[in-house]
């Protein structure tokens, strides 16, 4: 178990939370802010000491991206940074920090989780299917080629955005503003048609279970890749262009 302490502030009311590290940022010489989506209270910023001793280097370790944390801490209404009094490992990973494959996918998940989780309330759902996809990919041991995608849709059928499936029928369009199958395309530019539409009905059905039977060359998956962020960008504008798809891109080949 690896834990830490900082000075504890009186009168503080304090909670233990479980967190999700999403990335770490420098705030000042002394300090950095680390991103953490938490079981009771959605995405938190905490205040996080800097150095260069042993315990820095532990702090690093514990708050990697995606680390899976246990945090006592300071929580006081009104304030948008809390103090950490106390943190250690909630459940320790062992390949995904160290292999390439699946640190490149963390990135992914990593990006899309900071841009898409804003909120500061509670989602027990939520959380536990990034908590349970982070620990899922940890211990794959091949077969996550589509990981990502996986993610990415079914990340869409817990914050509101999972296109509705039992309007398809054979030779649907998909309108993406909608979120729905049509007979007719619709009067916006914002839809596919054809194999395109069938493989967003095919994507509805995908799993982490069943996800190495969907069978995609290079192309395929990086249009699906493609389709599917812009179709999260029709529904949440605080999704911009994101760098690591790239990186997928070439990786997954």
């Amino acid at each position: 178990m690896c834990t830490f302490g900082v000075e504890f502030i009186h009168f503080a009311m304090i909670e233990k939370l479980q967190g999700v590290v999403l990335r770490t940022i420098k705030y000042n010489d002394k300090n950095a802010i680390v991103r953490v989506y938490t079981d009771m209270h959605g995405v938190m910023a905490f205040l996080l000491p800097q150095g260069s001793g042993k315990v820095a280097r532990q702090r690093r370790a514990l708050f990697q991206p995606l680390s899976l944390v246990e945090i006592v801490a300071d929580i006081r209404q009104g304030r948008d940074l809390y103090n950490i009094k106390e943190a250690r490992c909630l459940q320790p990973l062992h390949s995904l920090h160290t292999d390439p494959v699946k640190n490149a996918v963390a990135l992914f998940v990593t990006e899309l989780l900071s841009a898409v989780i804003v909120e500061q309330e509670r989602n027990p759902a939520l959380f536990s299917f990034v908590a349970g996809s982070v620990m899922f990919l940890d211990r794959a041991n091949d077969g996550i080629a589509n990981f990502h995608i996986c993610f990415l849709y079914n990340l869409g059928v817990f914050i509101g955005i999972e296109p509705d499936r039992d309007t398809y029928r054979p030779g649907c369009v998909f309108d993406m503003e909608g979120g729905v199958f049509s007979s007719c395309r619709p009067v916006h530019g914002h839809y596919v048609e054809g194999v395109e539409a069938e493989a967003v009905y095919r994507l509805s059905r995908i799993t982490y279970a069943n996800m190495h039977l969907f069978r995609f060359n290079r192309g395929q998956r990086n249009r699906l890749l493609q389709l599917t962020l812009d179709y999260y960008r029709l529904h949440n504008s605080a999704l911009g262009e994101l760098h690591s798809p790239a990186v997928l891109a070439d990786l997954f080949s």
